[in-house]
């Protein structure tokens, strides 16, 4: 029980020091090699992610294809992040069980 209390307590403070880090390091001027990072990056691990999750689809074509588009399209429609992930993996999962 120590051993297991002591390990969260090492977990969490290691996790609080690695995301001050960037605060103490950068406290005067953010470089601009770190503010194009903060621009791109997102956009390019969500390109990575997409390309990642549909790179074996083989023969389940269909349920990804279906999914994306209602995630693209609840998206364009709602604007609602939450309800387009959760729509999609709902549809694929039904998809996956049913077909």
């Amino acid at each position: 029980m120590y051993d297991t209390f002591m390990l969260i307590i090492t977990a969490g403070a290691v996790t609080v020091f690695l995301r001050f880090i960037p605060f103490i390091a950068f406290r005067k001027k953010i470089p601009s090699l770190i503010l194009y990072l903060g621009r791109v990056l997102p956009y390019s691990v969500m390109a990575m992610l997409f390309v990642y999750c549909l790179r074996n689809t083989g023969t389940y074509f269909l349920p990804e294809a279906l999914s994306c588009g209602l995630v693209i399209s609840l998206h364009i429609w709602k604007r609602n992040t939450l309800l387009s992930i959760i729509a999609g993996t709902g549809l694929y999962m039904i998809m996956l069980q049913y077909a």
